[in-house]
């Protein structure tokens, strides 16, 4: 019985890794990733499992007792996913959490689309534009599929496919973490840069507000609580030109909204 049962779950291990191979090929953004739509829909799901499983390493805030947080955080994300400018709007959850941790200034989405945003980001910054632009930044990863390209450069694509069959125990965990600090090339970089400029150009916000994250970094001499990768990959003062660049090439607004409807939102937090 044993061995019939190994067999049944190495046939359905290999008839997975081939159904892949075929899956794989250009996405949507004309981009190859060995990784599935699917696959990547799956793994997204086993990483928000986890988080949800750890509070000490990833303490939600609970949404039963900050109920108007979490309505005003998904008024700023629905603008982003109703802009019309995402590849993977209707496949992907597109789920947004946020994490009581103000001591990090960060922000990450998984493959799939869960969307995590930590209490110290959004306290940190000054204006709704600034937190749409980085929150549309990271939501540009997991469109243009960044996060599970660069997942497989990291781990392997071996790894990741044992990962969703839940043939390496530990390794969601070890995904999970990762993505806190995952640092993506500098092509990668500006192509959620200019993707985030255009997800906001058809919205209220300043389309920039990208732009305004990093100034704000760099008036403070890069704030080293803001994460290595993101104040240093590449220079912050080059983003903000590309970004600006980019803002005046599509010809939208740069005015940003009044601060005090983001004081109201800050409220509403512990």
């Amino acid at each position: 019985m044993g061995k019939q049962r190994k067999f049944r779950q190495l046939a359905a291990g290999f008839l997975f890794l081939i159904q892949g191979v075929f899956l794989a090929s250009c996405d949507k953004n004309q981009n190859f990733n060995l990784l599935s739509v699917q696959e990547d829909k799956r793994l997204g799901l086993q990483v928000s499992q986890e988080i949800a499983s750890k509070p000490a390493e990833f303490p939600l805030l609970d949404e039963s007792q900050y109920p108007a947080a979490y309505q005003k955080i998904r008024e700023i994300t629905d603008k982003l996913l109703n802009s019309g400018k995402l590849a993977y709007r209707n496949e992907f959850v597109w789920q947004v959490k946020i994490i009581r941790d103000d001591n990090t200034k960060n922000a990450f989405c998984t493959p799939g689309g869960y969307i995590y945003v930590y209490t110290g980001l959004i306290k940190y910054l000054d204006t709704e534009d600034q937190l749409a632009g980085v929150m549309g930044h990271e939501i540009a990863h997991a469109d243009l599929r960044h996060t599970s390209r660069q997942l497989t450069k990291s781990y392997g694509y071996q790894f990741l496919i044992n990962a969703i069959l839940g043939e390496n125990a530990g390794a969601i965990a070890q995904i999970a973490l990762g993505l806190k600090t995952l640092q993506n090339s500098r092509e990668f970089e500006r192509e959620a840069d200019d993707k985030s400029v255009e997800l906001l150009s058809v919205t209220s916000y300043a389309c920039n507000g990208t732009a305004g994250f990093f100034e704000k970094m760099i008036a403070e001499g890069n704030n080293p609580s803001v994460p290595q990768w993101l104040s240093t990959h590449p220079n912050p003062d080059n983003r903000v030109e590309a970004i600006n660049k980019k803002a005046d090439a599509l010809q939208c607004t740069k005015t940003p909204l009044s601060p005090n409807t983001y004081a109201a939102f800050k409220a509403m937090l512990p």
